[in-house]
């Protein structure tokens, strides 16, 4: 990888850092625990907001798992191995980098496309 494309890599990482911290901090309040007061609201109001604020964690985690990725991926790039399977050595096809930059190998990045084709085909299977 040259060293311009290594240095749009860096920058886009930290520009995602940044993202991901802000949006982290914006969404603290909405994964916190639903109040059960029925006087206030409804049963399916609140099984809503118990189904968002479980959905909030979750997203809240992935970002979390993005944030610990990234000063590895930029350690990769001051180390030469950016763009290139920590697992298997062989060079991560081009573009992928750019679709999911935090992401180390190859696996690594088929992994969540694999997970989403399963989820999509069994949500249209028939039932």
């Amino acid at each position: 990888m040259d060293a311009s494309t290594a240095e749009y890599f860096r920058l886009a990482l930290l520009e995602l850092q940044s993202e991901l911290q802000d949006i982290e901090e914006i969404a603290k309040d909405s994964s916190k625990p639903v109040k059960l007061d029925q006087t206030i609201v409804g049963r399916l109001s609140r099984m809503d907001a118990m189904q968002g604020a479980e959905m909030a964690r979750e997203a809240s985690r992935r970002r979390r798992l993005q944030l610990a990725r990234i000063p590895v991926a930029l350690q990769r790039i001051n180390d030469g191995d950016y763009g290139f399977c920590a697992t298997c050595d062989e060079l991560i096809v081009e573009g992928r980098p750019a679709a999911q930059p935090v992401s180390a190998d190859v696996t690594a990045i088929d992994a969540p496309l694999i997970a989403d084709d399963v989820m999509w085909a069994s949500a249209a299977a028939p039932v």
